[in-house]
């Protein structure tokens, strides 16, 4: 942790003191500084992404927030002029660059955001709430890409806080049974609190066995693939039911064996890359979720911590024992 200088905003943007702030699995990457964020990152920055505060100053410029808005922002910063962006595919931009790893992040004091990727809030909503709703986000967008989950059935494999979302949005939206996998007995108890049905532990029983003879052998309509893991993804695919589809969100640390023929092109499946949040229409159906409250997102926080205990709070989550992890500048 040091002192840094107060960020210096644009016309275009407002600068944000920071009243919550929660860890992603980004966030993680970047603390190991592992492959990818040493390809990928270039020190010294300030770290994190996901953020509620108050808006501090205004640029001269900016017409839709004033000074004292409760705000959240979009990770993802677009270039608003690529083929991409201009047909509306701006999580997708072709020279995209995101919050906390390519430009100074959120575990400050204060924070600069774009007028463009700045969100508010509902005053009324807690700061540590408001910051995460971009995790659900992600969620949002896993789930309901490609269709939607009513009355079917569905395996959520990886239950961290966004695959913890990820039942809660099934279960709410009416999904008939949801299958939660992961490989700690803690996370699936929060999974089940939630309102998964069938808890399995990777680790103690066979995955792809357990779902399918509790679905008569054909295997669960939608699969969502939240855990990062090449297991998980073959397993997934293998419980998925012919015409089904799956939706992957997790980033493997390498090329995963999928058998293409069995798995894929003989059940004519059909396959969604997840990345981010659609902008900004799946931040109206978190929101929805949250303000009706279908979705109570504060029992997805367990622990909280000053952001001067950063380092406690990242060995916490890194144990896998703890649902979302909340700082406070």
């Amino acid at each position: 942790m040091e002192d840094v200088a107060d960020p210096r905003i644009s016309p275009r943007q407002v600068l944000v003191r920071v009243m919550a702030t929660s860890i992603c699995g980004t966030d993680v990457h970047v603390y190991d500084f592992d492959e990818w964020a040493g390809s990928r990152v270039k020190p010294p920055f300030v770290m994190g992404h996901e953020f509620s505060g108050e808006v501090v100053e205004a640029g001269r410029d900016v017409a839709t927030l004033s000074v004292g808005d409760h705000v959240s922002g979009e990770t993802h910063i677009p270039c608003m002029a690529c083929d991409q962006c201009r047909s509306g595919n701006h999580h997708i931009c072709e020279s995209l660059k995101l919050r906390g790893v390519d430009v100074d992040g959120c575990f400050a004091e204060l924070v600069a955001v774009d007028e463009g990727t700045s969100w508010r809030n509902d005053s009324a909503l807690p700061h540590e709430v408001a910051s995460i709703q971009e995790p659900l986000g992600n969620a949002v967008h896993t789930v309901f890409e490609g269709g939607g989950v009513e009355g079917k059935t569905v395996a959520v494999f990886g239950c961290g806080p966004i695959g913890m979302a990820a039942v809660a949005l099934c279960r709410q939206s009416g999904a008939e049974k949801v299958f939660a996998v992961d490989i700690s007995d803690y996370r699936l108890g929060l999974a089940q609190s939630f309102g998964a049905e069938r808890l399995i532990n990777a680790r103690k029983e066979d995955v792809v066995k357990a779902v399918l003879s509790e679905t008569g052998g054909r295997g669960v309509d939608v699969f969502l693939e939240m855990a990062g893991a090449r297991d998980a993804v073959v397993q997934g695919l293998k419980v998925l039911k012919a015409g089904g589809r799956a939706s992957l969100l997790g980033l493997t640390d390498g090329p995963v064996p999928i058998d293409v023929t069995s798995d894929i092109v003989l059940k004519n499946v059909t396959i969604h890359g997840i990345f981010g949040r659609k902008m900004f229409s799946t931040w109206y159906t978190a929101s929805s979720y949250v303000r009706s409250g279908r979705i109570d997102l504060s029992r997805l926080i367990t622990h909280r911590f000053a952001l001067a205990e950063f380092e406690r709070a990242f060995e916490l989550m890194k144990t896998g024992n703890s649902g979302k992890i909340v700082m406070r500048p």
